[in-house]
């Protein structure tokens, strides 16, 4: 029988400066040379660290006293910050938080994409809690407390979290974690719920429960009373995205406003859509002015998803096309369209990273181009758009090391300048970093 191999004992205890922070909100610093990585930790403060794993290349450290305090630091709102893994910067002033993003999506135009913006955009912010209208909630019925706990994952773990309310979820829902736990508790399916989807639109607050097993009588009835009470549109989930329906016939259907634009789109509680309205209303008000859409324009709006961007751009432009690789969002985008009284547009459905040869929208002219692509970037639609030559570009990204990957591609390859750049405060508090930069063709 083979011996179990003995973990290693953990350093001791010991004083550090912190140096920078990493790209997920920790603080590095360098014993021996080797790089430690530490929750909870600024850069220019002296701290003590406890070490929570070691390895080869480098070890991973918590605050376990801050000594010499870094004038960034504030006390966290959240009494579970540093349990809850839902928030990373808590301690962290906003002002602080806003400038470390900016700092990240500028060092990565210069390091990876070897560009630099001629312009910095000041920052586009918002309140910085109760923000989060869209959010994913684990459920785990937790025999030893003796009680369903549901919120997001501990940090560095796969367990839940044990909290009652949540500081940056929309009040609604952040306020009534312990009464939904509560509500779970009494059920009969308390062990077969393991999660929750919360979306927040403008005229309703939907909660999805995913259940493994069909809900008794009794259970569903608790969930429709509970949604009448709270004021939640309920629904449920027994397998599928597409096996969601409403517990009461009475649910309208949800919807967001942009006001500025005259337009509401519906969206279903599945749906993607941005988890902060008010950056949101600013973020495309912001690109509409940056890519100055006028009526002879023709834009093309790539990753256009249920048409946040498209229709808005709609109002200004003589017509936008608009491409997802998601069939049911492009069907649901042209609803939107047909219902906001919209003529100009039109939708194509292609997988925007895969083969694009055939595809009859790439062979129009555009002289606008908007992207708003997931973490991975755009590096395949880029290799395709490049050759338009559309006179401006806006890209909107969700992830700074695909960003300057592709604006190294549009200003090396395809003749663009980087006119500007700046960042957007989607998730205060965490370390996530939104961004949009403008290119033109010279």
């Amino acid at each position: 029988m083979p011996r179990r191999r003995r973990r290693k004992p953990l350093p001791e205890n010991t004083t550090v400066t912190i140096e920078s922070l990493t790209h997920d909100g920790r603080g590095v610093c360098h014993i021996d040379g080797k790089a430690v990585f530490v929750d909870g930790a600024l850069p220019g403060e002296e701290v003590e660290i406890a070490f929570t794993r070691t390895s080869r290349k480098f070890d991973e450290a918590k605050v376990e006293n801050v000594l010499v305090a870094s004038k960034n630091r504030v006390e966290p709102r959240c009494e579970y910050f540093g349990l809850c893994g839902g928030c990373s910067l808590q301690h962290m002033s906003p002002e602080a938080q806003v400038q470390s993003k900016q700092q990240a999506m500028l060092e990565g135009l210069e390091h990876i994409g070897k560009v630099q913006p001629e312009n910095i955009l000041e920052p586009i912010t918002a309140s910085v809690w109760g923000y989060r209208r869209k959010a994913r909630l684990g459920v785990k019925y937790v025999v030893k407390k003796g009680r369903v706990l549901v919120g997001f994952r501990e940090k560095r773990n796969s367990f839940l979290a044990d909290i009652k309310r949540c500081e940056t979820l929309y009040p609604a829902v952040g306020e009534k974690l312990e009464i939904i736990s509560e509500l779970i508790g009494g059920m009969d399916a308390k062990n077969t719920i393991p999660q929750i989807e919360i979306a927040v639109a403008d005229n309703a607050t939907a909660l999805v429960f995913r259940h493994l097993e069909p809900l008794t009588k009794t259970d569903s009835e608790k969930l429709k009373q509970f949604g009448e009470e709270q004021q939640f549109d309920i629904w449920l989930q027994s397998a599928g995205p597409d096996s969601i329906v409403p517990i009461s016939e009475k649910t309208e259907p949800l919807y967001y406003v942009h006001k500025d634009f005259d337009i509401k789109i519906e969206i279903a509680p599945l749906d993607f859509f941005q988890v902060n309205t008010d950056i949101n209303h600013q973020m495309v008000k912001r690109a509409i002015k940056l890519l100055d859409i006028k009526q002879e324009d023709k834009v093309l709006d790539l990753f256009c998803g249920l048409g946040n961007f498209t229709l808005p751009m709609a109002r200004k432009a003589k017509e936008v096309i608009g491409v997802e690789v998601d069939q049911v969002m492009v069907n649901r985008a042209r609803q939107t369209a047909q219902k906001n009284n919209i003529q100009n547009t039109k939708y194509f459905v292609t997988d925007l990273m895969g083969g694009m040869e055939n595809e009859p929208w790439l062979k129009d002219n555009y002289n606008k181009i908007l992207l708003d692509p997931p973490r991975t970037g755009a590096k395949e639609v880029i290799e395709k758009i490049g050759r338009i030559g559309a006179e401006k570009i806006v890209y909107v990204s969700c992830h700074p090391g695909s960003l300057a990957r592709d604006a190294g591609m549009l200003v090396t390859n395809y003749g663009y300048r980087l006119v500007s750049a700046g960042v957007m405060d989607m998730f205060p508090h965490t370390a996530h970093v939104e961004s949009m930069v403008v290119f033109e063709k010279d």
